[in-house]
């Protein structure tokens, strides 16, 4: 039974590495998208691989562990969750790496610094680093009860993104020459819009986890 506690802990330093890594992947994204840094868009770009290759592990190590082990009850929530909770951190990584390609692509500069302020992007993106980071703190402390307050974020990211819509339709009025741009800000708003809804996936995989309850479709709270 020792043997099997120890290969559970190890799947779960596992995650626990990847999270870690994809929050500093969100984290860059905000720092190189709100300053323009195209060399920390870069970095992000080069350590997607090092994601893709968590997740791939992840995958492997936990398929491993049920083949040998058979568990049952908490341990197969746990590991099942595990698996779903790599795949989203994934999903995540993915799309920070999208937003730092549209800071290299550095051809949208066009964009008003006001208007970024005016959508509100920087709370957005910092909201979504709360999620992550909570979420990854009711993992490691087995603890739920922080998970309607992180569910409760995701519905501010969405008041934003919808918020958004309106916000960038006026301005291109307006400003019918940066259609192009536009556009391209409105695709990166609703890349952070999905990063929401996967930091709500991950807390429901937690809270199914821990509590043995299926939150998914099951009520208000939820955005799948």
């Amino acid at each position: 039974m020792k043997h099997t506690e120890n290969e559970l802990l190890a799947l779960k330093e596992e995650v626990s590495q990847m999270w870690k890594l994809v929050l500093s992947q969100l984290e860059k994204a905000k720092q190189a998208f709100l300053n323009g840094d195209i060399e920390v868009a870069r970095e992000i770009a080069s350590r997607e691989k090092r994601v893709n290759a968590f997740e791939l592990k992840i995958d492997s190590d936990c398929e491993n562990y049920i083949a040998l082990y058979s568990p049952v009850a908490v341990d197969l929530r746990l590991v099942l969750s595990l698996i779903k909770i790599s795949n989203t951190l994934e999903r995540i990584g993915d799309f920070a790496e999208g937003i730092a390609r549209h800071v290299i692509d550095a051809d949208c500069s066009d964009i008003n610094p006001q208007m970024v302020e005016e959508l509100q992007l920087e709370k957005m993106f910092e909201t979504l680093i709360t999620m992550l980071s909570d979420s990854f703190v009711a993992l490691e402390t087995e603890n739920t009860r922080i998970s309607g307050k992180i569910l409760a974020k995701d519905d501010e990211v969405d008041i934003l993104y919808r918020n958004s819509i309106n916000i960038l339709t006026t301005y291109l009025q307006a400003n019918p020459s940066l259609v192009w741009c536009g556009l391209k800000t409105f695709l990166l708003i609703r890349k952070l819009e999905r990063i929401g809804d996967h930091c709500s996936n991950i807390v429901e995989e937690i809270v199914f986890y821990v509590d043995a309850k299926v939150l998914k479709h099951g009520g208000a709270n939820t955005n799948g």
